[in-house]
């Protein structure tokens, strides 16, 4: 029997995020190609109390989220150069940048990533009742988890996604939100 390590008892991964070169033919790749999507983009995202490596950041960014079957696909495109995991060296683009797992509560996450020795290096709030924290466990930049706690009603939003995916026809592509 093989040992799991400290980080597999929050559950599976729903999501698969990438930070494009191209956002636009990222999505035409996504979408036209992969079939996946119809995906919802939010512009000039900002985090509340954002930290990047311990220290506050203003990193603005924008994402647009598809799924594929039951993944969720996040692309992502930041929008000024402040710190962040997406300027910098953690800015790994076309290809993985990071995984996602949702939890109910980040006090937990927090130990378990001392325990394995990993660094935060994102954390923050989302909404006024969820928060989020991207760590690297040790992979490196195009290996880092997120671990977010959504904000009430983000799970009716991602349902709401999925669903439109189910059957979805190919047109209408790309649809704002907010």
């Amino acid at each position: 029997m093989s040992q799991r390590g400290p980080l597999t008892q929050f559950g599976p991964i729903f999501q698969m995020a990438y930070l494009p070169a191209d956002f636009d033919a990222a999505i035409d790749y996504w979408t036209r190609v992969v079939g996946a999507g119809p995906f919802f983009l939010m512009e000039g995202i900002t985090l509340s109390d954002m930290t990047y490596l311990g220290e506050p950041s203003d990193a603005r960014f924008s994402a647009a989220w598809g799924y594929w079957g039951d993944m969720q696909i996040e692309l992502i495109r930041a929008e000024n150069d402040a710190p962040s995991i997406y300027t910098g060296p953690y800015a790994v683009t076309d290809r993985l940048h990071h995984v996602c797992v949702e939890v109910d509560d980040l006090e937990p996450v927090r130990a378990a990533l001392a325990q394995a020795g990993a660094t935060i290096l994102v954390e923050g709030k989302v909404g006024e009742t969820g928060g989020v924290i991207y760590a690297d466990a040790g992979a490196g930049p195009g290996g880092v988890i997120e671990y977010v706690k959504l904000m009430e009603g983000g799970a009716g939003l991602f349902a709401m996604m999925r669903e439109a995916a189910r059957d979805w026809d190919g047109s209408d592509p790309l649809r704002k939100l907010g």
